[in-house]
């Protein structure tokens, strides 16, 4: 596997972990009313969604002197 091939699985993987991680949490939040708590969560779920979305771009971007 390429550095680029394995950088976009991790990537990925950690933009699930954003995602999945901060379900529960953000329900929990929208539950008990604490306003502030549920923009950090949102804010991190979107930025797991962008890792997911964009994970291919980024992992060229940073291997962009390696060869496929």
């Amino acid at each position: 596997m390429k550095s680029k091939q394995l950088a976009n699985v991790l990537i990925k993987v950690l933009g699930l972990y954003f995602c999945l991680g901060d379900i529960p949490r953000l329900v929990s939040g929208l539950m008990a009313n604490m306003g502030g708590y549920e923009i950090g969560n949102a804010l991190q779920m979107a930025l797991g969604i962008y890792l997911i979305a964009k994970s291919r771009p980024l992992a060229e971007f940073w291997f962009k002197d390696e060869a496929e």
